[in-house]
This record gives C-alpha cells, structure tokens and sequence, in this order.
C-alpha cells in the first residue's frame, strides 16, 4: 500500500469570468440563503446560540441572522456563492432573471 497523494484542490477556474451586475445582485441574496439554510440545519441538529464555539455542547456563535454577522463572516458566505455563480458562468450557462407581469 503506497503514501496517500496530498489533495491538491483544483476548482474551476473562474479568473477571467466577468459577472454581470444582475448576477451580484444574486450573489448577496443567495449569500443570506446559504446562511439561513446552514442555520436552520444546525437549529434542526440541536445547536443553540452562544458566544464561544463549542462542539461537545453543540453552541455556535454564529446562529444569528445574516446582518448580525461580522463581515469576514458574510464575506466568506458571499465568496462561496460568488465562486459557484461564476463556475455557473465558465461552464458555459447563462443566468438571467425571469420577466414579471409588471416588467413586460
């Protein structure tokens, strides 16, 4: 049995990818959709609010709403989001909002 190969990320490179404003609009709103989601999937696991970090009794500081967050911590939620929108992008999709009644 040979040495396990150090993982070596390689994501979709996404460098040259130019978002359009519409889609960073996006961005923000699914930001606080990832957020509302990891919350409710800790509340549903027994995770309580708390100041400080604490796995065996299931306390976490960031079971607040999205604007309670500190900005690294929204920033981190917006990066994961802008990454998968632009990934969307590279691959060749399109993004575009669907026409209201009110718009046509």
């Amino acid at each position: 049995m040979g040495e396990k190969k150090p993982y070596v990320p390689c994501p979709i490179d996404t460098g040259c990818v130019q978002v359009p404003a519409e889609v960073e609009e996006l961005g923000e709103f699914l930001a606080r959709n990832v957020h509302e989601v990891w919350a409710r999937q800790r509340l549903g696991e027994g995770w309580q609010y708390g100041k400080t970090l604490s796995r065996e009794n299931k306390i976490h500081p960031s079971l607040v709403p999205y604007e309670e967050l500190s900005e690294s911590e929204k920033d981190y939620d917006r990066n994961t989001c802008m990454e998968t929108l632009k990934a969307i992008l590279a691959l060749g999709f399109e993004i575009k909002k669907k026409e209201t009644k009110e718009e046509k």
